[in-house]
This record gives structure tokens, C-alpha cells and sequence, in this order.
């Protein structure tokens, strides 16, 4: 498969978007951004990205991905560029798509003379957070309740719509580091080692279960456990991610307020822990 990340350029493209759009969330008509929107962000400032995947038996291209992003302001005033959707056809999730457009993105970015970029996810999905936090090298301390309210894609039906609010100071060390081929970040055992504690250590079942206590506050370093497949324990039972939602609610918030970052997403057997830390200003190292 070979892939080419470029903008979206034609009207035929812009619709492509707009289907993408459906096949990645599900989303109804009403929800989709439309194509005369897609080429204003286009034209005024933000991007449109495009994966464009060449068939070499037909010879033809089709968009497999996009981005969507906007150039707005910090609560300070300073520019900073907002992305607001990534999506890519199911067909062709998994395989690194996601975080070519994201590259491509931060080259714009930096082009544009812009050190921040800003979105916002669900901190429950684990593959997200992966991409975002170990891959990306992006932090979080603000944590959004029911962001969207009532949500109507077959992702985020039914529950409160929360998100992490996350920052990538495209142009620091620290996302530099992140970006290198050889960066490999920390290992459970190794912060385990260290010190470093689980704080809400599932409890066993057929689906991780929420504890009904939880561990100190404290250090320098902590780890807070999600479930590893949120969509497939959602659809297994509701209630226990409704549980989720709201355990990890109350713990992020906790977290944020006492001074704790995320800086990672461990995944390893198959269960998936935040790295939270202590630390300060990204965009200084």
C-alpha cells in the first residue's frame, strides 16, 4: 500500500471527506461537516489533509484519511492551531494512517509559524491516547466534562461525552524526542521498580471492573488504569463503561487539580495505564 498525505484539493475530494466522515463514526447527516465548510477552513488559514491511497491494479486514487484543523487563539490571545477531526475509512485503520496525517500536520503548522496545536479526545479510548500521548509526544492537565452533551454517532451514544483537552508544543524538545525512531519511553515494570504506583488497579472479571477505592495522590509519578478495548466493553455492558466514565472522571479531575500532567499511554498485557507526572512547561524543554 502506498499512501500520499497532501491537501484536499477538488470538489470530488471534499466529498470524499464528507463520506469518510460517515464509514469512521457513524455519524448522521446532520453532524457531518459539509464540503463548502471543509474548503472554507481550506482557504482561510486552516487544513484539509488528505491519504490518498493509489490502487496499483486499477490505477486509481482514493481518500482512505483526512484532518481537518483551524487557526484560532489560546485563552491568552496567542495563535495556536485547533484540530478538529482525523478520521480514517475502517478499511484501512491501524496501519499508521493516523499518525502520517498527524506529521503532516505539524509540518504545516510549524511552516505557518505557530507552536501550538490543541484537540480534543476521549480519554477512554486507548488506541487514541497511544497515538496522542507515546507517539505524538502531546500532554494534558485539563479534563472536559460533557464536552459535546448528548452525542448521536454509534461511538459516543449514551454516554456522558468527556474529553481530555490535550496540548502539542509542536516545536519543543520534548516532541522532538517523542518523534525520534529510537524513543521508547518507560516500561511498566521499570516505573513499577521506581516506585511508581497503579492508584485504581482494575479488579478482575470478565471485563476490568473500576476499584471501589483508590490509591494516594502522591510523588512525582502515577499511573492511572483505563480499559484497554472501551468499544467492545461498552458493547458488552453498558453500565460497567457508564462506571468507567464516571470513575475516571472524578480521578483525572483529582489528578489535574493537584498538579499531575499526562505525559503517556502504557500498553502492555493487554491492559493500558496512563503516565501522569509532574512537570513543567512542555513548550521550555
Amino acid at each position: 500500500m502506498s499512501v500520499e498525505i497532501r491537501p484536499v484539493r477538488t470538489s470530488d475530494e471534499y466529498r470524499a471527506v464528507e463520506r469518510i466522515q460517515r464509514e469512521a463514526w457513524g455519524l448522521e447527516e446532520v453532524e457531518i461537516v459539509p464540503d463548502h465548510l471543509l474548503l472554507a477552513a481550506q482557504e482561510s488559514g486552516g487544513m484539509v489533509l488528505g491519504a490518498f491511497d493509489r490502487s496499483p491494479e486499477e490505477g486509481l486514487e482514493r481518500l482512505v484519511g483526512f484532518l481537518l484543523g483551524l487557526v484560532g487563539l489560546t485563552s491568552q490571545g496567542e495563535m495556536k492551531h485547533y484540530s478538529h477531526m482525523a478520521g480514517v475509512t475502517p478499511a484501512y485503520q491501524s496501519q499508521n494512517i493516523g499518525y502520517c496525517l498527524k506529521l503532516a500536520q505539524r509540518e504545516r503548522v510549524l511552516a505557518q509559524g505557530i507552536e501550538l496545536a490543541t484537540w480534543t479526545f476521549d480519554p477512554l479510548e486507548s488506541r487514541n491516547a497511544r497515538l496522542n500521548f507515546h507517539k505524538l509526544g502531546a500532554t494534558c492537565d485539563v479534563y472536559r466534562r460533557d464536552l459535546y452533551g448528548s452525542m448521536r454517532d454509534k461511538l459516543n451514544a449514551g454516554l456522558p461525552s468527556d474529553r481530555f483537552q490535550v496540548d502539542w508544543h509542536v516545536g519543543s524538545d520534548w516532541v522532538a524526542d517523542r518523534l525520534r525512531g529510537d524513543w521508547v519511553g518507560p516500561s511498566l515494570a521499570a516505573l513499577q521498580t521506581d516506585g511508581v504506583l497503579v492508584v485504581n488497579r482494575a479488579l478482575p472479571g470478565d471485563h476490568p471492573r473500576p476499584p471501589q477505592k483508590i490509591g494516594s495522590l502522591a510523588g512525582g509519578r502515577l499511573l492511572i488504569q483505563i480499559p484497554a478495548r472501551f468499544q467492545a466493553l461498552k458493547s458488552a455492558d453498558f453500565g460497567l463503561a457508564r462506571a468507567w466514565r464516571e470513575h475516571t472522571r472524578d480521578l483525572f479531575e483529582a489528578a489535574f487539580a493537584a498538579g499531575y500532567t499526562v505525559t503517556d499511554l502504557l500498553f502492555e498485557n493487554g491492559r493500558s495505564y496512563y503516565l501522569l507526572e509532574k512537570i513543567g512547561d512542555p513548550d521550555e524543554n
